[in-house]
């Protein structure tokens, strides 16, 4: 069986996705990075995409009648400043060293409210928590933490001296959502995928003091931001993520992004919170003198 009909492969649900999005891939200039075998370029082109793939070992480029050029995300991808109208990064920013670089070359070669897609390993089910607890590995009891004998692919291309990253970079949803932000793209829709049989067993185990403990840090967040709309409304978004059960159930997060702004322009649209943080941690360093001095008086050495 194919890949892209397989259930259990993320690309069966990237199919899905183009199939879904037909009409906004038709005549557009669509980007795969990395590209790998080429299935997802095929897909592109048969729904009348003008796909542009790329990849860091293009020798493994297998779509017919398309051609893959190499690309290394460190040097950048080789296309004008906003010439793509969408771009896929399917199972690729978790090899990536430098995330928000590779992110803010995607805003670069992105037009205005162009789409971006990324799938990746999902780094924040109840099972890679439970991994991250466990042995810091992508899953327990299956796969050793990231290592030097693992975690590093190399091309068969002799000539070809790349180092591969493998899952060394796995990330999770949070902080996805903020590289992103500050790449100049807002989050647009969350796709389901597979399910992964481990995170639904432990679900109804783990979910009640998960939502809880989430809610308590928001309430808290939230009343220290008193009369701060913006910051109550990100907090609320990343309440809504924490406990999101197509995130915490899924075996890969699938996200959908749009270009906002240039990432150039991201800086002047950020709030300048550094008096705030400031004040809080000054507040907070004035109760641990506190408690420390009041502390000293009880543990003082008995004298008789």
């Amino acid at each position: 069986m194919e890949y892209e009909n397989n259930p259990a492969s993320i690309k069966f649900y990237v199919k899905k996705y183009i199939n879904s999005h037909q009409a906004t891939i038709k005549d557009k200039i669509v980007v795969d990075f990395p590209a790998g075998t080429g299935t997802t370029s095929r897909l592109i082109q048969s729904v009348g995409g003008n796909v542009k793939p790329f990849d860091l070992f293009p020798e493994y480029f297998a779509a017919a009648n398309i051609t893959c050029q190499k690309a290394d995300i460190n040097e950048g991808i080789p296309l004008d400043d906003k010439s793509a109208d969408m771009l896929i990064c399917q199972e690729g920013i978790e090899h990536f060293a430098d995330q928000i670089k590779a992110l803010k070359e995607f805003n670069r070669v992105l037009k205005p409210n162009g789409l971006l897609l990324i799938t990746t390993p999902n780094y924040s089910n109840i099972r890679a928590k439970m991994s991250y607890l466990f042995s810091e590995s992508e899953r327990f009891n299956s796969i050793m933490p990231p290592n030097e004998v693992d975690s590093i692919w190399l091309s068969k291309d002799t000539s070809n001296d790349e180092i591969y990253y493998g899952h060394i970079f796995l990330i999770g949803i949070q902080k996805l959502r903020l590289l992103a932000k500050l790449a100049g793209f807002r989050m647009t829709a969350i796709y389901k995928n597979r399910l992964k049989t481990t995170s639904l067993f432990l679900f109804p185990f783990i979910y009640p003091a998960m939502a809880l403990s989430n809610y308590i840090t928001y309430a808290k967040a939230k009343k220290r931001a008193k009369g701060n709309d913006h910051a109550r409304r990100v907090y609320r978004e990343l309440l809504a993520l924490s406990i999101n059960p197509t995130i915490l159930l899924h075996g890969h997060l699938m996200v959908e992004f749009e270009k906002e702004a240039d990432a150039k322009e991201v800086k002047a649209t950020l709030v300048d919170k550094s008096d705030s943080v400031l004040s809080y941690f000054s507040a907070s360093a004035k109760k641990a003198v506190y408690l420390q001095r009041n502390l000293s008086i009880l543990i003082q050495p008995i004298k008789f």
